[in-house]
């Protein structure tokens, strides 16, 4: 009888050692698959590279127009503030990727959530924020890449018939079309470096031809408003202009995946020192634009500092093409997280098979409809003080600091505990005040817009 039990017992045994065997391999064989974690071998400046695209994006070319609305006191000390306290919350999710060293990896935004909130309410919670961000980019990319085109075609063509905003748009995206279709993170660190070089590239050109052209005549640094409520709305708005620019977290984590990792030299190191060169070229690209951008053409600036940048034309048009070059970049490494969001529920939920063929159809089809919607919504300004500042501010700025809060548990009122709050408190304030602004101005532009146009 306790033989039987014993052959019993074994089998059981056996069966669920199959079972998890075969669960296992299932697992290990869709993480091949998946462009998150299909390859682990990265080098640090792969994080350096992919963080400087994420980061410097459409956002910095509307700066000094943000700066004009908040004035030098203000606008000085939100951007300086918000390269540090970014900095912060970016150095937190570094060390939130693994917990303890060698083991649990959190791959993705929302695995670091569900860490931290449990299994369900943590995908509530950074899912739909980290889709709005990194969607809504991609939508931006749309429009700041056909409008890019544009202004490259009337640059070094004047002469020749003006083409519609929208085929400029559908030409940026059949670009897309064809990138979308790499496989993983680390195949796109190429064109990911291009794409940093580019950023740095028309960033030095939007300050070195402000300082070329000159201080205009009849300066006026007085905030910009037609009335005390614009001046309000549009300071509201401009604090989302700004948080636009910080936007590189939503793909952090995703990034640190791509390295290796193990007990004695896990991937926090050389992902953070990626980081920092990276943050190193922020400050170096956004500083000088918003900065030397806003003095030397005050409250006269437009909200892409290119368009007010109108000579020498042949530079211009250059430093628009390299916005196109590196907005294509860009797109590809917001994009690479949601396709992989897709592509995991379609295989686990939905039971599809990890092919070729589900690849191309997806990735296809999110091309398709973020260049439909890039058509329908240009309002490129307002835009991006709406999106700044409802989702990028949360996972920028402060959810980072909640999470550490509930995994770390820092010493209540202690340095660790107050910077987080601090931080909290500013995010919060961001989140709530620039998308009133920002909306109001998408209303306002709305009412003079014919679509397709």
């Amino acid at each position: 009888m306790g033989s039987e039990k014993e052959i019993s017992g074994g089998g059981l045994a056996s069966a669920a050692i199959t079972t998890t065997t075969t669960t296992g391999s299932k697992q290990k064989n869709l993480d091949d698959w998946l462009p998150i974690t299909a390859s682990r071998n990265a080098k640090w400046w792969y994080s350096a590279f992919h963080n400087l695209t994420a980061m410097v994006g459409a956002g910095i070319l509307s700066l000094p127009y943000a700066m004009s609305h908040m004035g030098w006191g203000a606008g000085v000390t939100v951007m300086i503030l918000s390269w540090i306290i970014t900095l912060y919350t970016l150095w937190q999710m570094v060390e939130m990727h693994e917990m303890v060293p060698g083991g649990k990896r959190n791959d993705r935004y929302h695995q670091l959530g569900q860490e931290a909130f449990g299994e369900k309410l943590g995908l509530w919670i950074v899912v739909p924020q980290q889709l709005l961000v990194e969607v809504g980019t991609c939508i931006v990319y749309m429009v700041t890449g056909g409008k890019s085109l544009k202004k490259v075609h009337e640059t070094f063509c004047p002469d020749c018939k003006q083409i519609r905003t929208t085929y400029w748009i559908m030409v940026f995206a059949s670009v897309n079309f064809v990138l979308a279709q790499i496989p993983n993170f680390n195949s796109i660190s190429a064109i990911s470096a291009g794409a940093a070089v580019m950023s740095l590239s028309y960033s030095t050109i939007a300050w070195a031809a402000s300082i070329k052209k000159g201080i205009s005549k009849d300066i006026d640094y007085t905030v910009k408003m037609n009335s005390t409520s614009d001046g309000v709305f549009n300071f509201f708005s401009a604090l989302g202009d700004v948080a636009f620019a910080y936007a590189g977290h939503n793909v952090v984590l995703e990034i640190q995946a791509t390295m290796p990792s193990t007990a004695e030299k896990p991937s926090k190191i050389p992902m953070w020192r990626g980081c920092v060169l990276a943050y190193i070229g922020v400050a170096l690209c956004y500083f000088p634009v918003a900065f030397i951008g806003y003095y030397m053409f005050g409250n006269s600036v437009d909200d892409n500092i290119l368009i007010t940048l109108q000579r020498p034309a042949w530079l211009i048009g250059i430093a628009n093409l390299f916005v196109v070059i590196h907005v294509v970049g860009g797109y590809q490494v917001f994009a690479m997280p949601v396709f992989d969001m897709i592509e995991t529920f379609l295989v686990t939920r939905l039971n599809f098979s990890p092919s070729t063929t589900l690849r191309f159809t997806t990735r296809f089809l999110y091309v398709a409809i973020t260049m439909f919607i890039g058509i329908c919504v240009p309002f490129f300004g307002s835009l991006l003080g709406f999106l700044g500042g409802f989702a990028f501010a949360p996972t920028s700025y402060y959810l980072p600091c909640i999470i550490w809060l509930k995994l770390k548990k820092p010493k209540k009122y202690g340095l660790s505990w107050t910077i987080n709050w601090i931080c909290i408190i500013i995010g919060i304030l961001i989140m709530t005040l620039s998308p009133i602004g920002a909306l109001r101005n998408i209303i306002m532009s709305a009412k003079d817009y014919k679509f397709f146009s």
